[in-house]
């Protein structure tokens, strides 16, 4: 099976001096996560809601600066992205997404852009519905916040580890999870599309065997709990990949949460499957 195979076309795109927050419509109107970025006919860049999403940290002087409205898709993308030819074979293709980290390449065809074969296509594969192997020899350690912390500390954190990360109640039990997607496509709640501020207040001892007690911590940034997805999809560790392949397709998402009763195991992400198909 080659790139040809599976790859979606035709493929949208976007132009160099288009806005940020147009390219964000654009994502969101058709389920997508990444386009090219065309100038002249030439394939100059790819813009991806990872881009937009870690540009959100409160932090970040271009966000200072100027809405996504006034910020050109040519600040934001990368460029010279890693492409395939349409004969690529598909373990090929999970390689070069794993080594380079990234979710889908442009198929070019004499330096035109024909299509795009995305970690979603190889989802869709018999290469991925070949596997056969149970959930816990395939998962992965979680990453965990409370559902307090920070946008900018969670940010700072998926980005560090390039990973989703788990949201928590204070008795460590599941309360959402954190994905690009809640990050890129994170709305603004004023008009001038500031990150809202509130007041945290979380239960704390006022000392070591003190009796527990409401207290202001502090006023911070949007908190995690405010972006986090919920209820979170989970899947036992004795499922079968093939199982946890069609409940990602079924529900639209790229992890499962795997727990036991109401304990959190690890999670199971598409980026795992994909490893299984590049070896």
């Amino acid at each position: 099976m080659q790139a040809k195979d599976i790859m979606t076309s035709p493929v949208h795109i976007v132009a160099p001096g288009e806005n940020v927050a147009h390219a964000r419509k654009i994502m969101l109107k058709h389920r997508i996560s990444r386009l090219p970025v065309m100038e002249a006919g030439k394939l100059v860049g790819i813009l991806t809601k990872k881009d937009i999403g870690y540009r959100l940290r409160q932090s970040e002087p271009i966000w200072r600066r100027r809405p996504i409205d006034n910020i050109p898709v040519s600040i934001l993308m990368t460029r010279d992205p890693v492409t395939v030819s349409p004969d690529t074979s598909t373990p090929k293709v999970a390689g070069l997404m794993i080594q380079w980290d990234i979710s889908g390449l442009p198929v070019l065809n004499e330096g035109e852009v024909v299509g795009i074969v995305t970690k979603s296509d190889l989802m869709r594969s018999a290469a991925v519905n070949a596997i056969d192997l149970p959930v816990a020899d395939v998962m992965e350690d979680a990453i965990t916040v409370s559902r307090y912390h920070s946008l900018d500390h969670v940010i700072d954190l998926m980005k560090e580890r390039n990973d989703k990360v788990i949201v928590v109640n204070n008795d460590g039990t599941l309360a959402g999870i954190i994905t690009e997607s809640n990050l890129a496509f994170f709305l603004y709640e004023d008009e001038k599309r500031e990150i809202p501020r509130k007041d945290v207040v979380m239960l704390r001892r006022g000392e070591s065997a003190g009796r527990k007690q409401f207290r202001y911590v502090m006023e911070a940034t949007a908190i995690a709990e405010d972006l986090m997805s919920r209820p979170v999809i989970t899947i036992s560790e004795s499922a079968s990949l093939k199982e946890a392949v069609q409940m990602m397709q079924f529900h639209r998402i790229n992890s499962l949460v795997v727990v036991d009763g109401n304990e959190i195991k690890g999670i199971l992400k598409r980026d795992d499957v994909i490893r299984e198909v590049a070896k």
